[in-house]
């Protein structure tokens, strides 16, 4: 799953989230709405969050053709979701590779744990270290490279 700005008249009305399995897409946190969790003028969708992002990984971690679960990404807005947390720490404990971003800014005793985790790799993306990061996470999920 991933999250997406989301512009109108070059204004940002909130953040999509999209199943990158199915294409299935829908709000994770709007300027349109009023009910739900607040993370500054947006409102979280927990129904949307849970409906594709919670529901997406599920069926990643079912799929026996699905290697790589990629998770884009742990922050505030997505962290107000149990369910949410506990896809996560599903998708974590499997054999499947988990290639995840989590906000700078985001805390949680989730993400304590999975930062210290022995066998989880951390990266922090600079703009200088961006344009080629994919190719260092393509190394690491093939094995070519060992986590950092």
């Amino acid at each position: 799953m991933i999250t997406q700005e989301a512009r109108e008249h070059g204004i940002r009305v909130g953040f999509k989230i999209t199943d990158l399995l199915t294409g299935r897409e829908g709000w994770l946190a709007t300027v349109k709405q009023s009910a739900g969790p607040r993370i500054g003028k947006y409102c979280v969708d927990l129904e949307g969050l849970e409906g594709i992002g919670v529901q997406a990984i599920t069926t990643a971690l079912h799929d026996p053709q699905v290697k790589v679960v990629a998770i884009d990404e742990l922050g505030p807005m997505e962290l107000f979701s149990d369910k949410f947390k506990i896809a996560v720490r599903q998708s974590v404990a499997s054999v499947k590779t988990v290639v995840g971003t989590i906000h700078h800014k985001a805390d949680d005793p989730l993400l304590r744990e999975m930062r210290n985790a022995q066998d989880v790799g951390t990266i922090t993306v600079t703009e200088g270290n961006r344009s080629a990061l994919h190719i260092q996470l393509a190394e690491m999920i093939t094995g070519k490279q060992g986590l950092p």
